[in-house]
């Protein structure tokens, strides 16, 4: 589903060299403008994705990338939600 997104990272390695590792953006474009603003939103006042996302900021992530990573842990948390059939409940995610 995240690769369907396109919000996989593109590794972009030879050798030694390793490079800046961006998003593969391969996937739907309209998904991912669809999710930026609730991942602002979630980052804002979702409990479970604002400590994620503080945990990114704390280990030196640039904000787009914690955006993205944010917009990736919904497509997740959804997926879990319409997989198991069950509500979301906060103390699962924060497992």
């Amino acid at each position: 589903m995240v690769a369907y997104a396109g919000l996989n990272p593109r590794i972009r390695q030879s050798g030694q060299w390793a490079g800046k590792t961006p998003i593969a953006k391969t996937g739907n474009v309209l998904l991912r403008k669809a999710l930026y603003m609730p991942a602002l939103t979630a980052k804002r006042y979702n409990p479970v994705i604002t400590v994620f996302c503080d945990r990114l900021i704390a280990h030196g992530k640039r904000p787009m990338q914690v955006i993205i990573a944010a917009m990736r842990k919904l497509l997740h948390i959804a997926y879990g939600v319409l997989k198991s059939g069950q509500p979301f409940d906060p103390e699962k995610a924060l497992a």
